[in-house]
């Protein structure tokens, strides 16, 4: 099996790493990395447990080859919080009850903040749009629509 000596930044740190050819995103996050914030949930892009930003992007690293993301930035969950302070995002879900089991949470977090970069007043449907990637068997939605529809909010007051 071939390898690639491959770099990336990740949560703000730079990483170069050897990596076989076929060896996904979401492996190279969790095992070498050992950024585990970052689910497996389903290895066919259905669930949405494994969604990372990819240059700012969601992307469900599941379906992604590591080699593929030479020279790029991902953030994961764990790259949400900065200093000591939760994301907006983070907070919302958290103050909402957007979550439950909490294993779809990274992912409906990061694509919040996708949506939430692009656009700091969506609707209702452009939000559960967005999420629509995303499965969740414990919520219903509804609380993880509000919580974005208050980081929204949040956002835009500061």
């Amino acid at each position: 099996m071939s390898t690639h000596d491959i770099q990336l930044t990740v949560n703000g740190a730079s990483h170069r790493v050897q990596v076989e050819s076929r060896l996904l995103l979401v492996h190279l996050l969790r095992e070498n990395l050992r950024l585990t914030g970052t689910h497996i949930g389903c290895d066919t892009t259905h669930c949405g447990a494994c969604t990372v930003l990819l240059d700012g992007e969601p992307v469900k690293s599941c379906t992604v080859l590591a080699v593929q993301a030479e020279g790029s930035e991902i953030t994961t969950v764990e790259g949400l919080e900065q200093n000591g302070k939760l994301h907006p995002v983070q907070e919302a879900f958290w103050e909402k009850h957007g979550l439950q089991c909490g294993y779809c949470t990274p992912g409906m977090m990061l694509t919040g903040c996708a949506l939430l970069a692009r656009d700091k007043n969506p609707s209702e449907a452009q939000i559960r749009e967005a999420i629509s990637g995303n499965l969740c068997r414990c919520t219903g939605y509804s609380n993880i629509v509000k919580a974005i529809q208050s980081a929204a909010e949040q956002l835009r007051q500061h």
